[in-house]
């Protein structure tokens, strides 16, 4: 039968706990019960409640010791970077120029591309992210050889083409006619097959003409299904660069929104440097933000404003952004998420990084009806996390009274060890070894 049980504690949000009436954004319980029926889940809460209602033969795998929760979303990531984390430098302009772009430069090459591509996806599942929106590279191969990894794993993803037709070396650059023709023959193969989608995705500002980012604009506009990816507002020099290039805009969003890439599928990477208005024109919009704060410290470029952006109505998620970003382990990204806020004078809740972390990533890539929780009719992509992974965690853990506690503490000292299996709709893609 694919009627599967597992007995533990459970966890999930439901809502955005800054804007939902208190108690009803997370829903916890000590002895829960998590079950999954082909491939989607079928029924999550209080083990008591449930367990009665099971037929006889159903198989409860019980996991003293262990929670259960969504499987963790990476709103903005770079698989192509991978090889240059942890890359010593300067700030994002020089940063991309010494390290990004000559790693990129490589993605040429089909097989390189491919051995790439799996490596990523093993860390994204090993770290228990389970679904991810993923800049590629500006070659067409880049994105058939993630798309073609992900759809052996069964991964939910959205990646694309990186567009980028100035501002980069030669081998890095594409035109508008080509860079139109490789992303809709992309956009027709691989959007929509198994669980994979498509984003337009251009760079950033910098290195995009005004034609190649209405070509952009035009694209997204012909499938309306397809989500928008790029940077904003990360870096003061990158700041003062767009204005240079584009003196006729009123600001940096004012680039992007002139050319149809301001709309409900737009997620914007970083927006450090976004002042209330423009915070408040990408909610008005629906768009959403990838908070990304381990790159935001390594590459100097800021404290990004999250209670600023949540009070102006923006739906934030966390990104990892690796390569600069130090770890794929998204908990690690809700620790320096609240070390950020502490040097802004402002305590981020480990409930809200724990939502921003799993829901509203999945709002940002507009499927958060089939992921981002583990409410009845979605997707099964759940994680068993062992709270006794280290000696450390364990005691820590141990000590902690509430489950706010449990995931503060997971955040600040956990990494991956702690992720003992992930799954991907109900079926088993990586255990612990």
């Amino acid at each position: 039968m694919s009627l599967k049980a597992y007995r533990a504690a459970l966890l999930h949000a439901l809502d955005d706990p800054t804007r939902a009436p208190a108690g009803e954004a997370v829903a916890w319980y000590d002895d829960g019960l998590l079950l999954v029926d082909d491939g989607h889940v079928a029924a999550f809460g209080a083990y008591a409640d449930i367990a009665p209602t099971l037929p006889e033969d159903t198989p409860v795998e019980a996991l003293p010791g262990r929670l259960i929760t969504p499987g963790f979303v990476d709103a903005h990531v770079h698989y192509p970077q991978t090889d240059v984390m942890a890359a010593w430098g300067s700030q994002l302009l020089d940063w991309l120029n010494n390290h990004t772009f000559p790693a990129e430069l490589a993605f040429a090459d089909r097989a390189h591309a491919k051995a790439a591509a799996d490596f990523f996806l093993d860390q994204l599942l090993r770290n228990g992210t389970t679904s991810a929106l993923v800049f590629c590279t500006v070659h067409k191969g880049s994105v058939e050889a993630l798309f073609e990894a992900a759809l052996t794993r069964g991964m939910r993803l959205v990646a694309g083409k990186v567009l980028m037709d100035r501002g980069a070396p030669a081998g890095l650059c594409d035109t508008v006619e080509s860079g139109r023709a490789d992303s809709d023959a992309l956009i027709r193969a691989w959007r929509g097959r198994g669980r994979l989608g498509y984003a337009v995705t251009p760079r950033f500002a910098v290195t995009s003409t005004n034609a190649q980012l209405a070509m952009a604009g035009d694209l997204a506009a012909a499938h309306p299904d397809v989500l928008i990816h790029t940077h904003l507002s990360e870096n003061k020099d990158e700041v003062a660069r767009v204005a240079e290039l584009f003196p006729d805009a009123a600001d940096y969003l004012d680039v992007y929104a002139r050319h149809g890439l301001l709309t409900d599928r737009s997620v914007f990477a970083h927006c450090v440097h976004c002042d209330e208005a423009a915070l408040r024109r990408i909610a008005a919009a629906g768009a959403s933000v990838a908070f990304c704060p381990s790159s935001n410290l390594l590459l100097g470029s800021g404290l990004f404003g999250l209670q600023k952006a949540c009070a102006c109505g923006v739906n934030v998620a966390l990104g990892t952004d690796v390569g600069a970003g130090a770890s794929f382990f998204l908990p690690q990204m809700m620790g320096e998420a609240y070390k950020i806020g502490q040097l802004r004078g402002e305590a981020l809740h480990p409930l809200h990084a724990f939502y921003m972390a799993t829901l509203a990533g999945a709002r940002a890539l507009k499927a958060d009806d089939r992921i981002g929780n583990l409410l009845p009719g979605k997707e099964a992509d759940f994680l068993v996390l062992d709270l006794a992974a280290t000696p450390l965690l364990a005691r820590r853990i141990t000590a902690a009274a509430t489950w706010p506690e449990k995931i503060f503490a997971l955040s600040l000292l956990a990494d991956d060890r702690a992720i003992e299996r992930a799954y991907l709709a109900g079926r088993l893609a990586h255990r612990r070894a």
